[in-house]
């Protein structure tokens, strides 16, 4: 099968290997011609094209048994750690957990230099899926990086010192930063997130050299009824104003733009993927049956003006949290004998779309996982075919993908070779259920679901034949046949993104602390790397000196490993770490120290509170960040934790705040001393639970 990259190769032919050296500037078109620089890894996705596949072949499948570490660097964050690395003229730059930026001698790991942006740690509370960053953009001799809080800041690129720093958040709402820039045409692209709070999304684009904003597209109406002054303003006050039922929510209905956002320099277009909505649950959101757009949408706009092009909605009326916002890859495939340039997207939705990046016009479309939402989708009006009791109204229902998706942010790769992309993808069904009394809380979670049945039984082989029943995996997928090749199973479900080269490896870490490589014709494992912490980033790889490296951050954490610690690998959270291998490495990274172990004498605790009540308010205020039933690691182990010896010391945290500088806010006017109580006396069953489970 032939396979057209379609990515202004052309031009890039013209182009030498020598053109750029150590020292050259990254400019527009530099980055335009990426895929000239086999050596270099210049964008988060290596070219504009976001395949994250590398046509360097020194590592394949007959000499990856000789790799080795070649060297590593421990940080001081120790959340997840989802970055891609970028490796330029020698240099190679990344970011880890709360937003700090590193660049490292790409050869040897020497530091260079670092950026602290000293978020506040209470803006860790309205992160959703932990205080993550996943890297930075260069361009100019400036590295561009965003924070937790939403400042975007262009840093030079030899000494790592501010040059400019802008907000592009309103702070006082709960908005966060957790995607990388991009840099298209001299301006600097970042979206935002925080929907599952109540915010409305946007992407912006800003100057390069100063910081000004140039255009900015607005996903949602606005609640007010009243212009931006924006690029989107046009397309919202016509057609998308009138799929909400006349009722867009104050909060401004969710749409955030958090992940990904591509370019195709050829139509001079940007895509861009629009998150679920603010709440969840469409019947609390407008009228429960009306499309509002454009939520789980992906987005066309003109990458000069921000002007509205296409879009396409996978899930209209998202009722899931089925955002649209996971990796969009461009390609040009061969569909009905012709080339067809395309983006792709396996959604999280569970269907793997392909859509004509031109008009936005849809192609094909195949679930690669199990959909029990929808069965299929329609061609000719692109529309899902929902089954009966998908949208779980009347009662609660059983429906697969789960809120985490058949897909997440962990990108994808492609192989234009093979003809494959490389899906890291999850089977994972989620019990769905409307709560009949939900109220806006502003800075809160706000779901519209009754989060009191997402509560593990407390059998241990119910817990046990549950987890079971949650699949990860990597999917060797034909866009254009719209089927499996092969498929690697993982025994949990929230793994790492992918990497793709012509040496015939796709590369991808895993839950249990490798790092993997398998040949990308069957899917046998042919290299493995035990890291000692889960592994949920995308690898890059480069060259130098003739020799070729694969680089790789360490760290687990995301939305998975906080919600639902107890069904996947049980350990604390570790240090997060970049590892970098070529072939004949012999360094050696440290095994992690093992955390102290704290037992409370929980015989001596006892609670008036009522325990079930304890439950529901439980989980409908703490579970996102400290896991169903309180089994959670990533952040303080709540059955094990010191603020259980008495009402006083957890009311003091969770009313008092006296922990806000570690993220934990007050939650003083959400709840009541009676509520934290309820909590405590729920944790304490739990706690004692664990403890005669374990015996």
């Amino acid at each position: 099968m032939k396979v057209w990259t379609g990515l202004g190769l052309a031009a890039a032919a013209c182009l030498t290997l020598a053109a750029y050296g150590p020292g050259s500037v990254v400019t527009t078109q530099r980055l335009t011609n990426a895929g000239s620089e086999p050596g270099s890894w210049l964008t988060t996705g290596r070219t504009y094209g976001d395949q994250r596949f590398s046509p360097l072949k020194q590592i394949d499948r007959a000499s990856v048994s000789k790799l080795g570490l070649a060297w590593h660097h421990e940080f001081d964050t120790d959340r997840g750690q989802e970055a891609t690395p970028l490796m330029i003229d020698g240099v190679l730059y990344t970011s880890t957990s709360w937003s700090k930026v590193y660049a490292f001698d790409a050869r040897t790991g020497r530091s260079l230099w670092s950026y602290d942006p000293k978020v506040d740690k209470r803006r860790g509370f309205s992160a959703c899926c932990d205080v993550a960053n996943r890297g930075v953009a260069v361009w100019e001799g400036k590295v561009y990086a965003a924070a937790l809080d939403g400042r975007l800041t262009a840093l030079d690129a030899k000494t790592g010192k501010v040059i400019w720093s802008k907000v592009t958040v309103d702070q006082s709402k709960p908005y966060t930063i957790t995607g990388a820039p991009r840099v298209v045409k001299g301006k600097i692209l970042i979206g935002n997130g925080g929907a599952e709070y109540g915010v409305r999304g946007y992407l912006s684009a800003y100057d390069g050299q100063t910081g000004k904003l140039v255009w900015r597209f607005y996903t949602t109406p606005n609640p007010k009824g009243k212009p931006d002054g924006a690029a989107s303003d046009p397309i919202l006050a016509g057609k998308a104003a009138k799929t909400w039922g006349g009722k867009i929510p104050a909060s401004g209905g969710g749409g955030t733009v958090w992940e990904s956002i591509t370019f195709d320099p050829e139509s001079n277009l940007v895509f861009f993927g629009a998150g679920n909505g603010s709440p969840w649950s469409a019947v609390h959101r407008s009228d429960g049956k009306s499309d509002n757009l454009f939520l789980s949408s992906i987005i066309a706009v003109n990458a000069d003006t921000g002007k509205y092009v296409w879009h396409y909605q996978p899930t209209p009326d998202d009722n899931w949290d089925f955002d649209a916002t996971q990796h969009l890859m461009l390609a040009t495939l061969p569909i009905d004998g012709k080339p067809r340039k395309v983006v792709m997207q396996a959604n999280k939705n569970g269907f793997f779309y392909v859509i004509d990046r031109a008009t936005g016009h849809l192609l094909s479309a195949k679930n690669y996982v199990t959909t029990t939402w929808a069965s299929s989708i329609d061609l000719k009006t692109g529309r899902p075919n929902e089954t009966a009791d998908g949208r779980y109204r009347d009662k609660p229902a059983v429906v697969s993908p789960a809120p985490y998706g058949g897909h997440n942010w962990q990108p994808m790769a492609f192989d234009p070779g093979r003809g494959l992309v490389f899906i890291p993808a999850m089977d994972v069904p989620q019990l769905y259920g409307v709560d009949a009394n939900y109220k806006y809380r502003e800075g809160a979670w706000n779901l519209g679901l009754d989060t009191a049945i997402w509560a593990l039984p407390d059998d241990k082989a119910q817990r046990q034949a549950m987890k079971a029943m949650l699949k990860g995996e990597l999917i060797a997928w034909d866009p254009i046949k719209q089927e499996a090749r092969w498929t690697v199973q993982y025994p949990n479900f929230w793994n790492a993104g992918v990497m793709a080269t012509a040496g015939g490896l796709v590369f991808q870490g895993d839950a249990d602390g490798h790092f993997n490589a398998y040949d990308a014709d069957n899917g046998k494992l042919v290299w493995s790397y035990e890291t000692g912490n889960g592994v949920i980033a995308g690898a890059s790889t480069y060259e130098l000196g003739g020799q070729q490296y694969v680089a790789i951050m360490v760290g687990y954490g995301g939305a998975a490993p906080l919600a639902a610690q107890s069904l996947l690998p049980d350990r604390p959270r570790l240090p997060g770490r970049l590892l970098v291998f070529k072939i004949g490495g012999t360094d050696k990274a440290p095994a992690f120290p093992k955390p102290p172990e704290r037992t409370l004498d929980l015989a001596s605790l006892s609670s008036n509170g009522d325990a079930a009540a304890g439950k529901v308010t439980f989980h409908a205020n703490c579970a996102v960040c400290h896991s169903l039933n309180a089994s959670g690691h990533y952040l303080p182990n709540l059955r094990n934790t010191p603020m259980l010896q008495s009402p006083e010391a957890l009311q003091a945290v969770v009313l008092g705040g006296a922990l806000g500088d570690r993220g934990m806010v007050s939650f003083a006017k959400w709840l009541k001393p009676v509520d934290v109580e309820n909590i405590r006396a729920y944790i304490l069953g739990e706690a004692r639970h664990e403890q005669t489970e374990s015996k």
